[in-house]
């Protein structure tokens, strides 16, 4: 009984290896990424790429640095409507990439956060309150300008800690592609991996 206990615990941790083994090698065949087609030269590639699926262009983490070459690079100290206004900038300029425009934005979250920096003491209570207030309302002065009239999305709000990239800014939804000609073509799909023989 004992061997057969060690058989079973030695096959799962062989096949546990085989997995394992299995997966590098898959995650080795991956492209490095590359800058999104028609991004000016010199813009940072995207690790977590927006997709299209279905005519619906799917738009994740869209920042105030994205889209930008990092010879333009903004920080937390940095005006936050500037931070809106090139987050929007770089969010339509991504819609256009992909064949869709603002208008055709069908639903988006917007998070913000206050600056994380040395120079800039974090407000607590109700100041931390005030101050992401006097974000919501800059943020929506600017954010209108952005759509036709009646066009705006559904849209949801939410202030959070921290955002990566140096960005007080985020935006992720989702948008009708209205011209798929203008749409780049779908990567090719990785090879799929083979597991090891004798699994």
């Amino acid at each position: 009984m004992e061997s057969n206990s060690r058989r079973r615990f030695f096959g799962k941790a062989a096949s546990m290896v085989a997995a394992a083994m299995a997966g590098t090698k898959l995650f080795a065949q991956q492209a490095p990424a590359a800058a999104a087609p028609g991004a000016p030269a010199g813009e940072r590639p995207r690790r977590f790429g927006n997709r299209i699926h279905n005519g619906i262009y799917y738009f994740s983490g869209t920042g105030s640095n994205d889209g930008f070459g990092k010879e333009d690079h903004i920080t937390v100290t940095d005006p936050f409507e500037k931070h809106v206004t090139r987050s929007m900038d770089a969010l339509k300029k991504s819609l256009e990439r992909a064949g869709s425009n603002m208008d055709s934005i069908l639903n988006m979250q917007v998070f913000i956060c206050l600056p994380h920096a040395d120079s800039m003491p974090m407000p607590t209570g109700s100041a931390k309150f005030a101050s992401y207030k006097e974000h919501y309302e800059a943020l929506n002065k600017i954010y209108g300008t952005y759509f036709s009239p009646g066009k705006a999305p559904s849209r949801a709000f939410m202030a959070v800690e921290w955002i990566p990239g140096d960005s007080l800014v985020e935006l992720v939804g989702s948008a009708l592609v209205v011209d798929p000609s203008a749409a780049p073509a779908a990567p090719a799909a990785p090879a799929a991996a083979r597991p090891p023989a004798g699994l």
